[in-house]
């Protein structure tokens, strides 16, 4: 990439990181009430997210071959876990992150 190139990339990421923050409030002022259908989306978004992580992690786990899916449902079991207990998803999907790479990284190796 040229240095024209790179500097029209940059900004266009400045752009559309700027329009993301600031768009929602500006369609969504704080004076009027949030429209029904945006917070039925932003109850409805979460778990769906979620449901989605599960599908696209578990699609090519093979119960008959290699760790036979062990390392997948030990982080599983432990994302429930720390999901029950601490009641925040970000803090769900990270520690089940660090704990399924733990496991096929150091333990089923």
């Amino acid at each position: 990439m040229s240095v024209a190139e790179q500097m029209i990339t940059i900004a266009m990421v400045v752009l559309g990181t700027v329009l993301t923050r600031f768009v929602p409030f500006i369609l969504f002022p704080t004076e009027k009430s949030t429209p029904a259908y945006v917070r039925y989306f932003g109850k409805l978004l979460p778990a769906s997210v979620f449901g989605l992580l599960v599908v696209y992690c578990l699609k090519d786990v093979s119960l008959f071959s290699g760790t036979h899916g062990l390392p997948e449902a030990i982080a599983i079991v432990f994302v429930v876990l720390l999901h029950l207990w601490k009641r925040q998803m970000l803090i769900s999907i990270a520690g089940g992150t660090i704990c399924y790479m733990v496991l096929v990284q150091y333990v089923f190796v």
